[in-house]
């Protein structure tokens, strides 16, 4: 079971990942954001190694008219945002089969990862898709002054429950050992 040790544990650099996908809106742990359940099954850890900008497009759900008289009238119905990204030649696999996260710390030592940060591979990310036609949360870590003070930049700040509204992947190199090189978009669409 995740909790707020595994989660710092977890981290290789100051900061958690940006991104991290999970079957549930997770729980607030002292001051944190954790996602409940088991890493690889219940939630995944996306990997920073070669992504590209989270982009996040809000979009103004609503209606807007012009009256008789000219003036623009409008009913706000709700917000909802769009969240996407890339990876260039993410590897295929975050660890060698068969290493365990012990609660947040590899079994394995640090040069057996094959992406940066132990974070989820190409492949991971592949079977979230395919295990997820409904809808799951994605979890964010970014600056958001001045709703989000300099003691959270250290952990997930927001939770949103998402549907995947786009999702491809190319494979650009094949390797020996290791697994090979892919290219994944991704797209999100706020429930």
């Amino acid at each position: 079971m995740a909790s707020t040790q595994y989660i710092i544990n977890r981290k290789v650099y100051q900061r958690p990942q940006g991104l991290c996908l999970s079957e549930n809106p997770g729980r607030i742990e002292s001051g944190m954001l954790v996602p409940d359940g088991q890493e690889f099954s219940d939630f995944l850890v996306l990997s920073d190694h070669n992504r590209g900008e989270i982009d996040i497009a809000p979009e103004r759900i609503g209606v807007k008219k012009r009256a008789i008289n000219g003036r623009m009238r409008s009913q706000w119905i709700a917000d909802k945002v769009t969240v996407s990204t890339s990876w260039n030649k993410l590897p295929s696999r975050a660890w060698p089969s068969g290493v365990q996260l012990d609660n947040g710390v590899n079994t394995a030592p640090y040069y057996d990862r094959y992406t940066v940060d132990g974070g989820a591979g190409a492949n991971e990310l592949v079977e979230w898709y395919k295990g997820h036609q409904g809808s799951f949360w994605v979890y964010l870590a970014y600056d958001r002054y001045p709703l989000v003070g300099e003691d959270k930049l250290y952990v997930y700040n927001e939770a949103i429950e998402v549907f995947f509204a786009d999702f491809s992947y190319s494979v650009v190199s094949r390797s020996g050992t290791t697994g090979d090189l892919w290219n994944v978009d991704m797209k999100l669409e706020e429930a």
